[in-house]
């Protein structure tokens, strides 16, 4: 699995500019208000999901839209949804509960893990997640994001919660 040094270097040699900023451990939406405030940009909740056909979801949103995990299922094709356990979490991404984030999809060579962007922060000018970490904060632009997600070969299924349709 890959650090977060590693991470950084790939991001590094692909050209995108990052802004990352360490602080204490945060490890839900909600916590460390203070932190996110000083860092500009949309602010990102990531759900490890499974689905009842055995389908690993990541779903990265702004951390202000509201989710309905009952009606998503219809929206992207997949089963019934559940919270991935922590041990496949760790076995798919590289990283525990509190560090979820896109960023980890550099972990998923084998593309295990469907990705569903929140069309809200597909929108973003900037994206902040946890660089592998929930210890850091790590800003980047829409269209760094972009080229990081071609890098690792995962094109984003855009949703948008609000709708709960694909964009």
């Amino acid at each position: 699995m890959k650090t977060r040094a590693e991470l950084m270097a790939l991001l590094a040699i692909l050209g995108v500019e990052t802004e990352t900023i360490d602080h204490p451990a945060v490890f839900r939406v909600g916590e460390g208000e203070d932190i996110k405030a000083a860092i500009p940009g949309a602010h990102t909740k990531n759900l490890f999901l499974k689905d009842a056909r055995g389908q690993l979801w990541l779903i990265s949103a702004r951390d202000t839209t509201q989710i309905d995990l009952k009606r998503l299922p219809a929206a992207i094709g997949a089963g019934r949804l559940s919270f991935g356990a922590e041990a496949l979490m760790v076995e798919a991404l590289g990283v525990t509960p509190g560090s979820v984030t896109a960023l980890a999809l550099i972990n998923d060579p084998d593309h295990r893990v469907r990705f569903v962007l929140d069309r809200a922060l597909a929108d973003a000018d900037r994206v902040n997640f946890h660089p592998l970490t929930n210890t850091a904060t790590t800003g980047l632009s829409q269209a760094g994001l972009r080229t990081f997600l071609a890098a690792v070969g995962v094109t984003p299924l855009i949703v948008d919660f609000t709708a709960m349709t694909v964009v």
